[in-house]
């Protein structure tokens, strides 16, 4: 088989569907009248709302993230590490569950609410609108900017503290001497991705914008197509977020900046900054805040599912066949992305080790990042566009939503195989072209023991990241295809609370349950006989290379 054909065949799938959305929206901007849209005073105030709301998300999540990170990195306490794995929990829990456990903590009827009540204070009302947006942002990225900062921190070198220690330096001298320097390397990069995902924000702006005032370019689109069904609108707004999200890429490709190496004796030395009450009781605030920030919405969706309401809604024929259709979503969806990388990877990993061309090789898994330029919303409403004309959207709502979903997962999907599939390819590609072990020979007796649990964590990632999904399925859905986050947000839109603490529950629990059954099933089993990989697997291969 020739080296390029799996990556034609990947690419060009995507370039059909990608390229077949943008004409269409390019077309269609053609055939209709799009100044009138574009010189809307409301297109216009969307567009700056959603760059303005990306700002104060970003600043509020790195301004809280920068003293989480320096308060975990300088003390050590009991439950320490469960925290940092329940923040890690924060960044893959579905959108529209997190955004019910928000909710339960700060609405109306919330915790907090409920908590000030019995003190004797009048509740407060602050949940929906830009203030609920930044709650659900920051309940998002701050745990994840500080994770970023705390590696980085972790990773100064242990002579620093030693000389801080000779010289007296207080906590704020530290912070501009030590930390700043060895955060600032890392902290533009991923600012830069954390408003980009700010920008493209969609679930959350949805549920906790609370009105047109606080309406994003992704939502005004959604609203355009399905309540308005004014298309001329709709493709002006997409244009409009494509133009921005293609030069915040270009702005977040100059933001990275290279990493320093230092060289140290690898001794350690204590941190000078540990002992003073006034430091102990502010890193005990800090952590107290991300604690309530993001542990009791996480908490709050876990009590709030077992209710008398439980037993009513797992009887409901609708869950079962939204979980159904969400299964499947998910799995195919995963499945797809899977074959795209493994084929881009391929025929990668070819033009990198036998033909010797490193930078072409790079451009070809660069492309599969690309299709973060697009956002899931933009292609979905390409497509919506482009299919109008010939059949019934909404009838090919099931394999729509599979392939935008596949597409949004290639490039994580790229990023988990692409390392192990290139060591592979430079252990042992000599040796197998010199056997002549190639293609599913060579899968299977040589690459699968090492490669099953790579695989089964791209998977993994895939089918949570697609079983979450409210976006794609919000325009494509119908009575006909619902899945459990679009049934979690039509009871929460009706303030059907119980029943949607329910629905939450039911759909944490089956991320957890799909995300370990793929990763710990199919990354320990072995799909194949045991001999086959200790005759020509790499343990055998290397000892034979020794000989």
């Amino acid at each position: 088989m020739p080296w390029w054909l799996p990556a034609s065949l990947a690419l060009g799938l995507v370039l059909l569907l990608v390229g077949g959305a943008l004409a269409a929206l390019g077309i269609t901007a053609g055939s209709l009248n799009l100044a009138d849209n574009l010189g809307e005073a409301y297109l216009w105030r969307v567009a700056w709302f959603t760059l303005w709301q990306a700002a104060l998300s970003t600043l509020l999540s790195a301004g809280l993230a920068i003293p989480l990170a320096r308060a975990l990195a300088r003390r050590q306490f009991p439950g320490r590490g469960l925290l940092l794995r329940l923040f890690s929990l924060s960044l893959v829990v579905p959108v529209i569950v997190a955004i019910f456990g928000i909710v339960a903590v700060h609405g109306r009827r919330g915790w907090l609410n409920d908590g000030l009540e019995l003190m004797g204070f009048s509740g407060t009302h602050y949940l929906y609108g830009l203030g609920g947006i930044l709650i659900g942002h920051c309940f998002f990225n701050m745990p994840f900017i500080a994770r970023v900062l705390l590696q980085a921190l972790e990773s100064v070198p242990p002579e620093s503290w030693r000389v801080a220690s000779q010289y007296g330096l207080r906590s704020r001298d530290i912070f501009r001497l030590i930390e700043w320097p060895a955060m600032r390397g890392v902290l533009p990069g991923v600012a830069g991705l954390v408003f980009m995902l700010c920008f493209t924000s969609f679930a959350v702006v949805l549920t906790l914008g609370g009105g047109p005032r606080a309406t994003t370019l992704e939502v005004a689109v959604y609203q355009a197509l399905r309540f308005d069904f004014d298309l001329g609108r709709a493709v002006a707004l997409a244009l409009v977020q494509l133009l921005l999200c293609g030069g915040i890429v270009l702005a977040l490709l100059r933001l990275s900046l290279p990493a320093s190496l230092t060289l140290t004796e690898g001794r350690v030395y204590e941190r000078p900054d540990r002992a003073g009450w006034a430091g102990r009781l502010g890193d005990a605030a800090v952590i107290g805040f991300a604690v309530f920030l993001v542990v009791l919405p996480l908490a709050a969706v876990a009590v709030a599912g077992f209710n008398p309401k439980a037993t009513e809604v797992l009887t409901d024929p609708r869950l079962w066949r939204a979980l159904g259709q969400s299964l499947i979503i998910a799995l195919s969806a995963a499945s797809l992305a899977l074959l795209l990388g493994a084929a881009l990877l391929v025929s990668s990993r070819i033009l990198r080790h036998r033909l010797l061309r490193a930078q072409a090789a790079a451009r070809l898994e660069l492309s599969a990042s690309l299709i973060l330029v697009v956002p899931p919303f933009v292609l979905a409403t390409g497509l919506f566009v482009l299919l109008r004309p010939f059949t019934d959207v909404f009838a090919l709502g099931l394999p729509l939503v599979i392939l935008v979903n596949a597409l949004m997962a290639l490039p994580f999907v790229v990023r988990f195989l692409g390392g192990p599939m290139m060591e592979e390819a430079q252990k042992h590609d000599r040796l197998c072209q010199s056997l002549g072990i190639a293609g599913w020979s060579r899968l299977r007796l040589v690459e699968w023991p090492n490669l099953r649990r790579p695989v089964a964590l791209a998977l993994a990632v895939a089918a949570t990241l697609s079983l979450g999904d409210l976006g794609v399925i919000a325009l494509f859905g119908s009575q006909d295809l619902t899945t459990l986050p679009l049934l979690l947000y039509q009871a929460m839109g009706g303030f059907r609370m119980a029943e949607a603490a329910v629905i939450a529950a039911v759909l944490s629990l089956l991320c957890l349950l799909l995300f370990l059954t793929i990763e710990y099933g199919l990354g320990r089993a072995r799909l194949w006989p045991r001999h086959g990989a200790q005759g020509y697997g790499a343990q055998g291969y290397g000892a034979q290379g020794r000989a």
